[in-house]
């Protein structure tokens, strides 16, 4: 009996990759096992940095509620420490955001925290 070798789901799943990597340069776009490298390279790193954009994110939050705490006086540890202590449940984000677009607000919790 003949051996089964399923080409249309093996077909399937080259276009799938093939048309992932549309757009890449060279031969990454249209030959199958440069094709088929790239994109498992690119998924890692895609993967990888979705990890990382969430503590990018918290490190420029934190570099602006520094920068617009020094502004009234205090550093970040000290404003942090005193937002928690005095109960008032905003995030870093909402507190950054405050500082950069909203200094009047945020000046505001700085003179309530202090």
């Amino acid at each position: 009996m003949p051996r089964s070798v399923n080409s249309v789901a093996s077909r399937a799943r080259r276009k799938k990759v093939m048309k992932q990597a549309k757009g890449y340069f060279g031969r990454r776009k249209n030959v199958w096992t440069v094709a088929k490298n790239a994109v498992e390279k690119a998924m890692l790193y895609a993967y990888r940095d979705r990890k990382t954009k969430k503590r990018n994110f918290r490190s420029l939050w934190i570099t602006r509620i520094n920068a617009g705490a020094r502004m009234h006086g205090m550093s970040y540890s000290q404003f942090m420490g005193k937002v928690k202590s005095n109960g008032i449940e905003l995030n870093r984000k909402v507190l950054a955001d405050l500082a950069m677009n909203h200094p009047d607000a945020f000046k505001a919790i700085v003179e309530r925290v202090k």
